[in-house]
């Protein structure tokens, strides 16, 4: 057997809402006229219907340029920040947890200078 893409699949009330802030906050781009699946580098991320707006966390987690800058597009583009950006103890990053429109956890990270 053969792997030939590897998905990390979030469930989604709202399909253009969901692909909106996935595309506007962070920059994804959409890979599939047939699937809202968006992508960055290898990573694709698929939308499927079925979400109910419930807190869910995914672990999914990106690593952005500015971490500040990353919160505020979350929240202009309809998220949450669910933990305030930190440094994390030990470790080389900074890093703040947020939702998307969908209720969808996910954590955004900054290394360290």
């Amino acid at each position: 057997m053969r792997v030939r893409k590897t998905l990390f699949m979030l469930m989604t009330a709202d399909m253009d809402r969901a692909v909106a802030f996935y595309r506007d906050a962070l920059g994804l781009r959409a890979t599939s006229s047939h699937w809202s699946e968006l992508a960055w580098g290898d990573a694709t991320i698929a939308l499927h219907a079925g979400g109910d707006g419930t807190y869910t966390e995914t672990g999914l987690g990106f690593e952005v340029e500015d971490l500040d800058e990353g919160c505020a597009a979350v929240l202009a583009h309809g998220g949450q920040v669910r933990r305030a950006p930190a440094d994390r103890p030990g470790e080389p990053i900074r890093l703040a947890d947020v939702v998307d429109p969908e209720g969808n956890g996910f954590s955004l990270s900054q290394p360290k200078a």
